[in-house]
């Protein structure tokens, strides 16, 4: 028989929920204790993920600006502050996240937004990153734009 988990997530995840809150988790069988550790864990990695995904954009966005000066656009200046915002929002909303601003997050993401940005512009961007935290989180990016 098929679990509700794997069945219909969104009613096993308010069951789950509803359980837990009456303190229903006493009896052998109550919850799904399996699947709802693997959920908790699963949190944690995409709130890192949601972060992670932020400094990717940002440096992918940055070397786009700082290599292709001649096309530089308001988008790409909006993305870069949209995605910093979306860093200090997960920073309040998980504090912990602290210890993914790194310089070794910064070079593993910029492993992926240099090859993003080697294919959408067909320039060889450097292969090491010119780009430290501080950078992501607030390189100034004023120049000349073309809006």
């Amino acid at each position: 028989m098929q679990s509700l988990y794997e069945s219909d997530y969104a009613q096993w995840a308010e069951t789950m929920a509803q359980k837990l809150a009456e303190k229903r988790f006493t009896e052998l069988g109550e919850l799904d204790l399996i699947n709802l550790v693997e959920e908790i864990k699963d949190l944690s990695k995409r709130e890192r993920d949601a972060l992670l995904s932020s400094i990717r954009l940002i440096l992918h966005h940055l070397l786009k600006w700082d290599y292709q000066p001649q096309k530089r656009s308001r988008s790409w200046q909006i993305s870069i502050e949209r995605e910093r915002k979306n860093i200090e929002i997960y920073l309040e909303d998980s504090p912990s996240l602290k210890r993914y601003l790194s310089e070794e997050s910064v070079n593993k993401m910029y492993r992926t937004a240099r090859l993003d940005a080697t294919k959408e512009t067909q320039i060889d961007m450097p292969k090491e990153c010119p780009y430290s935290i501080g950078d992501v989180l607030t390189k100034i990016i004023a120049g000349e734009c073309q809006w």
